[in-house]
């Protein structure tokens, strides 16, 4: 997130250039097991993960919408298509919530210094629990985990509102409300007896010997070698630029570059190869939607990271995005809620200003009547708003229309090319449990 600093006049060429990061290079990443990449594209795309099996990976994290879903908050079990045409369902299959934020992008899970996800951090590389993870799961979190992208893969298929569904409409449902963990054993015996995917299982990892020794574990793995190796992206404009090649970048992206290393100050925040450094700051962002806050708070508001670490100096803040790709990834915001990025970089440099000038039409939102009473109630709680103002990491910075102007142009420069046009494996044609396949 764009942290502003004071106004820094006559920083020198050099000066701006000594603050680049190094080249992001593939020393950089993980390296991962392409046949059990080539598994898990079956399994990202394949519903039979979801407890009604009418959701994958893919409906949320879609290529074509540059591996989000173009919503504000998105529309997860019970919902039907994808992307700005999705609808929130009908009848006893309609959501009951929508998502509480943004669905992420997918572009460089894989790096090997990323060490913590989510917008609110609350899985991180750490031995707290003596598995090698701080987790929603705690000690229940099963070890052999091949990164902590293959750890966040087991949650989403867990989360009652993204992909397991209700109580009492399936099995995978009713094991999670007894406990976490008393789900993944399901969901793998749901997909190794499909002949097919016990047959690469055995294929792709060697100490598998038979389909009924695949767990979980197995399955977030491949999942995470496909993400990883799927959207590694460092072959942009800027990526060129930053192993010498000057003409990589047109004056107005030299302009944004020069602002954002130079008096904007967004790289002290977005800093580093992967363009961020990992921690949280409170940008005063309009809130809307259900949020998530913690167990005993019975306010529908969002207070980010304080929902993890308890500590009321955490609360609102969120974990700055990287942003390699941003410009495929709106809305943006933990929320999304900005559908541009003229919109989130005016809010840096203005959030109050912002803040009064935001109308709740702005969230892309697919319409649900019967949530409308939650959509906005934050929106509209006086007490809570100013609770939420006394939280800001940025201060107000004036830049010419000119100027904003520039550094969108930069960020633009940031969108890779044959990485995102063309991705290692792309979309199957089927998979294996025969389920249909989002396109």
């Amino acid at each position: 997130m764009l942290r502003l600093l004071p106004l820094v006049f006559g920083l020198s060429a050099p000066a701006i250039a000594s603050e680049l990061p190094p080249p992001l290079k593939e020393d950089d990443f993980i390296a991962f097991d392409r046949k059990q990449a080539a598994l898990g594209q079956l399994l990202f795309y394949d519903k039979i993960l979801s407890g009604n099996r009418n959701i994958a990976c893919a409906t949320c994290h879609h290529p074509t919408l540059g591996t989000g879903d173009r919503l504000s908050l998105g529309i997860g079990e019970g919902g039907d298509g994808l992307g700005l045409m999705r609808i929130a369902g009908t009848g006893d299959s309609r959501i009951k919530k929508r998502i509480p934020r943004n669905a992420p992008g997918l572009w460089n899970l894989g790096a090997k210094e990323l060490h913590v996800l989510f917008h609110d951090g609350r899985l991180s590389i750490a031995d707290t629990f003596e598995n090698g993870f701080n987790s929603p799961a705690e000690e229940w979190l099963p070890t052999g985990f091949n990164s902590l992208l293959a750890a966040q893969a087991v949650f989403p298929v867990t989360a009652q509102f993204e992909m397991a569904g209700n109580p009492k409409e399936n099995e995978i449902a009713g094991a999670i409300y007894d406990r976490i963990d008393n789900a993944w054993p399901i969901l793998a015996k749901r997909v190794r007896i499909i002949p097919e995917y016990g047959r690469l299982f055995v294929e792709a990892f060697d100490h598998i010997d038979a389909p009924e020794a695949v767990t979980i574990v197995e399955i977030a793995n491949a999942l995470a070698a496909f993400q990883a190796i799927e959207w590694q992206s460092f072959d942009s404009p800027f990526d060129a630029y930053l192993t010498g090649d000057e003409s990589a970048l047109d004056l107005a992206q030299k302009r944004g570059l020069d602002l954002f290393y130079g008096k904007a100050g967004c790289s002290s925040c977005h800093s580093g190869k992967l363009l961020s450094d990992q921690k949280f700051h409170a940008l005063g962002l309009p809130p809307f939607g259900p949020g998530r806050t913690r167990s005993f708070d019975p306010m529908v508001r969002d207070v980010g990271v304080m929902g993890e670490t308890d500590r009321l100096e955490d609360a609102y803040r969120f974990r700055t995005p990287m942003l390699r790709n941003v410009e495929l990834t709106a809305p943006y915001g933990h929320n999304g809620a900005y559908p541009t990025l003229e919109g989130i970089i005016r809010h840096h440099l203005d959030p109050d200003g912002m803040l009064k000038a935001w109308t709740p039409d702005t969230a892309a939102l697919p319409q649900a009547p019967w949530l409308q009473a939650i959509d906005f109630v934050v929106w509209n709680d006086a007490r809570e708003m100013a609770r939420q103002a006394r939280f800001r990491d940025i201060e107000p910075l004036p830049l010419s229309d000119a100027e904003i102007a520039d550094l969108e142009a930069f960020l633009k420069s940031l969108t890779g090319t044959q990485s995102v046009t063309a991705p290692p494996f792309g979309i199957p044609a089927t998979v294996p449990s025969g389920l249909p396949v989002d396109r």
